[in-house]
């Protein structure tokens, strides 16, 4: 048989550690910049942080449910890579469990988690099973 080489996308040829890692970056960026525009220039101040933080969230699952749905076995990692920031400020910020941001930052773990459990069966799903 002969096979045509297709060209890969990048989505495609990057393993699914990088591409978390490359999440949880660009996700901070994201963050900053909207917390940055709607605390000050919107004058929403402690609402427009929460904004942020629920965008960051949502942000993060997307992402895990397309990782996860390309390679379904990475849902044992690709959650923790992505929230790492997340889970580095609950562990080093001595104010993080005291303020009720914590709320909104957890519930977007479990927002990326549940991401990540319906792109692993979106991806088993969309594997076609070998008949012999």
């Amino acid at each position: 048989m002969v096979e045509t080489k297709k060209k890969k996308s990048f989505f495609s040829r990057t393993p699914s550690w990088v591409l978390s890692l490359i999440t949880a970056f660009l996700s901070v960026v994201v963050l900053m910049f909207l917390a940055s525009i709607l605390s000050d220039a919107a004058k929403l101040g402690d609402i427009g942080e929460s904004i942020a933080y629920i965008s960051y969230g949502i942000l993060i699952a997307i992402a895990c449910f397309f990782i996860c749905r390309h390679n379904p076995k990475s849902i044992w990692y690709v959650p923790i890579l992505c929230n790492t920031v997340g889970i580095i400020s609950a562990v080093v910020e001595p104010n993080f469990w005291i303020t009720s941001l914590w709320m909104v930052i957890c519930g977007g773990w479990v927002l990326s988690l549940l991401g990540a459990i319906a792109g692993t069966i979106a991806g088993q799903r969309s594997i076609p099973s070998k008949q012999e």
